[in-house]
């Protein structure tokens, strides 16, 4: 393996300091340890957007819209231009951005689709500190009732877990395309806490905080769940070497389709794959299929 690729396969880690800070407050308080578990787990990194999706930011119609169901303001970006109305919307995952997905949006103008996409609450120039997955659910479903119809749906990580769940709650779109998703809430949240070297019973009790928030099950939103019940033709993307979100995540989402394709790729890691060509080539195949 090459450094290059050596660079997109590693995970991204979380700061010395935050390590240390929560082996402290957990040695202090349990209850403590969970409500500052529960803080960082809600608390996305916002990047400076980069060089390579100035173009698509410059070029894309912009405004801020409220998702009513959740009283949050999202930035949405309505890429490329058509007669035919023809639109597939674009969604970013965990401390990502609206323009995320430029390299997949520049192929599918070429096309003829129009892209649309978003900062979801907390994210890009959406304003807030925190969020979770039911903004992002919220906010798709939002933007489907102002911008739909879709012809397809594309999702990466956060973002394909978020995808799912819209569809099972009523998103209507063609197709749908997750990338690098997760599958089981639990084991996100599981190693959430193994990475600031906590104990796996902080994970449990985490859950149940954010049930007594938000209501219902934590594991009612796990993707695998939503794909038994999704029954518009779905492509997995997965990475073999995702650092972040393993592979068995997506093996198991395409388990569970009942119209599912599955595309397995190496060395390309958890985001140096939605720009890769052999990728947006399978996607565009997919949806013009």
């Amino acid at each position: 393996m090459t450094k290059n690729a050596l660079k997109h396969t590693k995970p991204l880690k979380i700061p010395k300091i935050i390590i240390l800070s929560s082996k402290v407050i957990a040695f202090l308080s349990t209850k403590w340890a969970v409500i500052y578990a529960s803080k960082l787990f809600v608390t996305p990194i916002k990047h400076k957007i980069p060089k390579r999706e100035i173009e698509m930011d410059e070029k894309s119609l912009q405004q801020m819209i409220t998702v009513q169901a959740i009283n949050r303001k999202v930035n949405v970006y309505e890429y490329g231009k058509n007669d035919t109305g023809k639109k597939v919307l674009l969604v970013h995952g965990w401390s990502g951005r609206g323009t995320q997905l430029y390299k997949i949006a520049d192929e599918l103008i070429k096309i003829g689709y129009i892209t649309v996409s978003f900062d979801a609450p907390a994210h890009g120039k959406s304003p807030g500190n925190s969020t979770i997955m039911v903004d992002f659910i919220a906010s798709i479903i939002e933007i489907e009732k102002q911008f739909g119809p879709f012809e397809a749906v594309i999702g990466h990580s956060l973002g394909g877990m978020s995808v799912m769940n819209a569809i099972k709650q009523g998103l209507k779109a063609d197709k749908a395309i997750v990338i690098g998703s997760g599958d089981i809430v639990q084991d996100i949240t599981d190693d959430f806490i193994a990475k600031l070297g906590l104990k796996p019973v902080i994970s449990k009790l985490l859950c149940e905080r954010f049930e007594q928030k938000y209501g219902g099950k934590m594991n009612d939103y796990s993707a695998y769940k939503a794909a038994e019940t999704t029954l518009i033709p779905t492509l997995v993307v997965h990475d073999k070497n995702d650092p972040e979100v393993p592979v068995k995540a997506g093996i198991n989402i395409h388990q569970h389709l009942k119209n599912g394709e599955l595309m397995l790729t190496e060395k390309l890691g958890h985001r140096k794959i939605l720009a890769d060509q052999q990728v947006i080539e399978k996607i565009i195949n997919f949806i013009k299929k």
